[in-house]
This record gives C-alpha cells, structure tokens and sequence, in this order.
C-alpha cells in the first residue's frame, strides 16, 4: 500500500493542476478509444490508420498521466 510520508495537504494549486491532468488524460482516452471505434468520425483514413493513430493518442494520455504522478519535490519556501 502506498503512505505519504509527509502528512501536508496538497496545495489548492497542486490539487487544481492534478484535476487539470485527469480530465486531460480522460479526454485524451475517450478521443482515441472514438478515432478508433466509431465508424463515422470525419477523419478519411483506412481502418488501420485509425487504429493506430487512436493508439498514438491513448498510449499520449498515459504518458502524460504518469508523469502527473510522478513524484515532484515539494517547494520550500
């Protein structure tokens, strides 16, 4: 189980950021998963060029999410 050692709340900037990046990582993902299911999206690509373009964007959201929760020193200060 993960502990944070340091018992401080995050600041209401730090808590406004991390809300930023969720949604962003949840829009990422549903846009991707749409270029690659939904059939009538208006992109003019084949099949499989959706499917990878759809892939390029997700595996782009999980990137930026887990750089979101990287650990990041704390400003002291």
């Amino acid at each position: 189980m993960l502990t944070n050692n340091n018992n401080k709340q995050k600041s209401p900037k730090r808590r406004f950021l991390f809300i930023i990046g969720v949604t962003a990582f949840v829009g990422f993902c549903v846009l991707g998963l749409m270029i690659i299911f939904w059939d009538k999206f208006p992109l003019n690509l084949s099949h499989s060029q959706r499917t990878i373009f759809g892939s390029v964007i997700i595996i782009y959201a999980v990137l930026r999410f887990s750089r979101l929760l990287r650990k990041e020193p704390v400003d002291e200060g």
